[in-house]
């Protein structure tokens, strides 16, 4: 736990970093922050791992109760709950930070799908298909006879 609460630390940072570079819309810091965040997720991925096996082994269910189950069957008197709290508190915080994100991240693309959209709405054509069901080019003209 004390080696997730670690990592879960560096992330919520990486996350703080990656907010900063995308408020200063600098795409290296940007893909550099995105490759630690991707280093760091993976250790946490791995101390996961670790915990499903540990479950696994001692007959458990791999999910959170079962987790739960083995912290009070091998520390009965509860000296692990406020690391495991304090890991859960740290998880919850990192969601919190990367939702932050997303929202920035899906707003601005809204704001470019729609600037987008204005400077080529002119340009479209519109879609129309052939007996085929496929697309169809567009004509200028109708076809007035098929016969020659």
């Amino acid at each position: 736990m004390a080696t997730e609460t670690r990592l879960l630390g560096e992330l919520a940072q990486l996350l703080d970093r990656e907010h900063a570079c995308l408020q200063a819309d600098d795409p290296v810091a940007l893909e550099k922050t995105a490759s630690d965040r991707q280093k760091c997720v993976a250790g946490i991925y791995r101390c996961d791992e670790e915990r499903r096996a540990l479950c696994r082994t001692a007959g458990r269910p791999e999910n959170l109760q079962g987790l739960e189950e083995l912290i009070r069957w091998c520390d009965p008197r509860g000296t692990l709950a406020p690391g495991w709290a304090e890991c859960s508190a740290a998880a919850a915080h990192c969601r919190a930070l990367n939702d932050r994100n997303a929202a920035l991240v899906n707003a601005r693309l809204k704001h470019v799908q729609g600037r987008l959209g204005v400077l080529i709405e002119g340009r479209r054509d519109a879609v129309t298909y052939g007996r085929r069901g496929n697309d169809a080019p567009p004509t200028a003209g109708r076809l007035v006879v098929t016969e020659a």
